[in-house]
């Protein structure tokens, strides 16, 4: 399975009032194994980042002047992501934007490249940390402190280095296992580093011993089931 945990930075919050991608960042994940591939890109806005914006991210105008439009990396972009399952922290707003980019495109030149809906499916890391920890902080930086991932690099947010950090944050929120030890020993988890090594059961072994409910136990288990009038399986 092969995931991409992507991430945007803006000129601003909202895509409707002309705000554009000025920076993806992009982690892949084959089979919940980081494999080191990453795309990572600085975009030319072509319009003025709002000064809130710049507090968050700490990228300027000056720093965007020769980097390439959207429309020059997109082709490179696609390929990359194509096919693959995006996680995603507030999918909504990273998918709003990127649409919002292929939507311009396609007014612009003609060139149709649909949506980002016809070339990956998505996963929102935010949804998935409110249903496991209902009523509690799930932003990117609480998640990171519930997991012990590490982000004190992060004083300002970065596309790439928000990706890197979340693909860590999800695969402990999933199960914590970034790889796999096979071996003789105690089967064992360690929480920080997720690696697990699993014991390896014995081919001489006696078989298990199989106890089967009596008739009276069955009949009792029966009676159970038919008092429960609410039952979902009814």
């Amino acid at each position: 399975m092969r995931q991409i945990v992507l991430d945007t930075e803006t000129t601003g919050l909202e895509p409707s009032e002309g705000h554009k991608i000025i920076e993806i960042g992009c982690v892949e994940i084959v089979n919940r194994k980081l494999t080191g591939n990453h795309y990572h890109q600085y975009l030319k806005p072509d319009r003025e980042i709002d000064e809130g914006a710049i507090e968050v991210h700490g990228i300027t105008n000056e720093f965007l002047a020769d980097k390439p439009l959207f429309a020059e990396v997109v082709d490179d972009f696609l390929s990359f992501v194509d096919g693959a399952e995006l996680i995603i922290h507030n999918a909504p707003f990273d998918i709003g934007f990127l649409d919002h980019e292929l939507n311009l495109l396609e007014a612009k030149t003609s060139v149709k490249k649909g949506s980002m809906s016809d070339y990956c499916s998505v996963l929102d890391t935010l949804v998935l940390a409110r249903q496991m920890h209902p009523g509690q902080r799930n932003s990117l930086d609480a998640l990171c402190k519930r997991y012990e991932v590490d982000n004190t690099q992060r004083e300002l947010h970065g596309a790439l280095l928000d990706s890197e950090i979340l693909a860590d944050v999800y695969l402990r929120m999933t199960g914590g296992q970034t790889s796999l030890t096979l071996g003789r020993q105690t089967s064992s988890t360690n929480a920080v580093t997720g690696e697990v090594a699993i014991r390896r059961i014995s081919e001489n072994r006696q078989p298990l011993r199989v106890i089967k409910a009596t008739n009276e136990e069955l009949k009792a288990h029966q009676k159970k089931l038919d008092s429960l009038t609410d039952a979902i399986w009814k």
